[in-house]
């Protein structure tokens, strides 16, 4: 192989802390992407080594949230109106924890998909006209 060659295939690789400050997680989750075969790297002696293009593999079929899937649909399926407990609290300006003790007691209606609560933008609207909106009055 040509020197050139292999100094740019050289650029092309990676450490483990290099791979987590580029994805923003921490060393210990690309660590464990490697263990479990989803990242592909190589230990030359006591360092390990991921090629760009792998990370790149690994970042395009990593796990997301907002991809959820629950019986052939989309869990948080936003375009037709159904978000996550976390997405709720961000649109309410509220605590998630909030939004959770909301549901409970059936102030916020709210289903399970799998393991997670959908809640649909008719149902937040009505929780805010009725519960955020009349504590801000309250307060005032």
């Amino acid at each position: 192989m040509p020197k050139n060659e292999l100094e740019t295939e050289e650029k092309k690789l990676v450490s483990i802390t290099e791979a987590a400050k580029l994805n923003q997680v921490t060393r210990q989750a690309i660590y464990v992407a490697i263990k479990l075969n989803k990242l592909k790297a190589s230990k030359e002696t006591t360092r390990w080594t991921i090629h760009l293009d792998d990370l790149e593999a690994y970042r395009k079929q990593k796990y997301s949230r907002s991809k959820s899937m629950f019986e052939g649909e989309l869990v948080f399926d936003n375009t037709k109106g159904y978000f996550s407990v976390n997405q709720v609290a961000k649109m309410l300006k509220v605590p998630a924890q909030k939004i959770y003790y909301a549901t409970r007691i059936g102030q916020l209606k709210a289903q399970r998909k799998g393991a997670a609560w959908v809640i649909h933008s008719a149902d937040v609207e009505e929780y805010s006209q009725k519960h955020v909106a009349s504590k801000a009055v309250k307060a005032s």
